[in-house]
This record gives structure tokens, sequence and C-alpha cells, in this order.
């Protein structure tokens, strides 16, 4: 990105009979990295699409920049990486956080993506009473996370008691989002103040701003939060978002987790895939 911000990015190549179809580029979320797109990313190249997932910076095993977490930064190194590995006219899938990044790139550089899914985010509102009241309660939390008390073995026993239908993989892939120190402890790649930044950043940018520059075919994925009082506020987002977008399919997730890449890999793949189809029949 710069003499001194380099990001890695996962590839597979295609397989299958009809390959090469169009590129994927999928995008994690906040605190995640690109393997936990891994099991997605293998059901994507088997059906004949090459797969590229990012890992931005602060996140996985790119660089750690001091500053630079804000949504205009983070998009212009979605922008160059897409240069430097020449694609053009791809399926973008954002997770959480990178769906914001998905849709944002999307709006700047229409160029570049075909097709958007959003999973699980990127229609979110960060600056409401809502996720306004979620982020007070949390920033606490989300310091404390960050000053590495806890041990590799305790949090792979965490996942696995919390996440039943992860794949050892996909527990492992989440270990990746820290560093093991000499003791054992997990320590967070990033600061709370990074970390922050960037929730302040998705509290500045609404998405319903990038909504009228939409003009590919979108899948929403969303999930059906298991905290009762916040399942008509994500369904008034979600709703918002179908009724702003021109070209839009919802696809709801009951009994999923956030992660769904991660607890449904085969129905979101199953989806992409899905949206591939859409996008081919529509050129």
């Amino acid at each position: 990105m710069s003499k001194t911000v380099s990001l890695t990015v996962r590839h597979r190549p295609a397989a299958g009979p009809d390959a090469p179809g169009r590129p994927f580029v999928l995008l994690h979320g906040l605190l995640s990295n690109a393997r936990m797109w891994d099991e997605v990313a293998e059901r994507l190249a088997a059906a004949g699409h090459p797969v590229y997932a990012v890992d931005q910076r602060g996140h996985g095993a790119s660089d750690i920049p001091p500053d630079g977490y804000e949504h205009a930064a983070v998009v212009t190194d979605l922008a160059r990486t897409f240069a430097a590995l020449e694609l053009e006219h791809a399926l973008v899938a954002g997770h959480s956080w990178g769906g914001h990044l998905a849709l944002r790139l999307a709006a700047e550089h229409p160029r570049l993506v075909d097709g958007l899914a959003l999973v699980d985010g990127g229609w979110y509102e960060f600056d409401g009473p809502v996720m306004r009241a979620f982020w007070e309660r949390t920033a606490d939390v989300v310091r404390r996370a960050q000053e590495g008390t806890t041990k590799a073995a305790d949090m792979r026993a965490y996942l696995r008691s919390v996440h039943p239908d992860w794949s050892p993989a996909a527990v492992e892939a989440r270990l990746a989002d820290y560093h093991v120190s000499p003791d054992g402890l997990l320590i967070p790649r990033m600061t709370a103040e990074q970390v922050m930044s960037i929730v302040e950043s998705l509290q500045r940018e609404s998405p319903a701003d990038w909504y009228p520059k939409i003009a590919v075919p979108v899948v929403l994925l969303p999930v059906i939060p298991n905290i009762p009082q916040l399942v008509d506020q994500v369904r008034a987002w979600v709703d918002a978002a179908e009724a702003a977008l021109d070209r839009v399919r919802v696809r709801w997730y009951d009994g999923s987790d956030h992660d769904l890449h991660a607890s449904a890999p085969d129905e979101v793949a199953a989806d992409l895939l899905r949206l591939a189809g859409t996008v081919s029949a529509a050129h």
C-alpha cells in the first residue's frame, strides 16, 4: 500500500470444469482476518471462481501501522489491492465491518465491483441510539480485551463451547487475530485506540449515503439476532437497505451466529454463487 504498509491476500485459484469464473474478493470484519473466509473460499474456488481474501491493515498477517484506520484510507487500500492484483469487475463479499467497506468500495469504484454481498453487515446504522449504547457499554470491554490476559488454550476451549458448529479450522482462524506470547497469552494485534478509531469511522458514516450510488446486484445476508430487543431494529435496517437498493435480494439466516462464513459455509457459498449467476445473467 505504501513504503511502510503492506497487506496480505490469501488467494485460491479457480478449479472445476467452468474455471475461471468471475473473481471473488472477500473482506473480513473488525478484529477478524481473511482466514475466517477459508471454508467459503474453498467452495467458491471449487465452483470455478478465483478467490482473494484480504487481511485489512492491522488484521491477520498484514502490517499494523499506527494510524490510517478510517474508512477512506482502508477503502483506498482495497482499490490499490485491486490494482496490484489486476482485478476489475469482481464479486465482493464483506462480513460485518467488511460489508461497510465493500459498500463504499462499490460506490466509489464502480468499475471494480460487479456484484455485492453484505454478510450480516453493511447496513447497520452506527450513529444512532441502539449502536451508540452498545459501544458505550462495550468500549471498556474492548480496552480490557486488548490488554492480553487470555491464554490461547482457554480461548480455544471457549470458542469450541460457544460455537459448536465451527470447524477446527475456523477456531484456529479466529486465534489468528492474535500473537501468542512465550507464556501462551494472546496478544491482540491492534491497540484499543486503533479499534475504537474504526468504530468512530463506522459512527461517522451512514450506509444510506452510499445506497443511491450502487447499481450492481446486491445480496443481503442478515442474521436474526439472538437478542429479542434487537430483532425489530435489525429488520428495520435491512428493510431500509432493501427499499433503497435497486437490484437486491435478501436471505435471512435464522439460528446462525454473526460469523456466518464460519457457522454456515455451505449456505453462504451457495448464496454467493447464486449472486455470481445473477451477475452473469445480467451481462
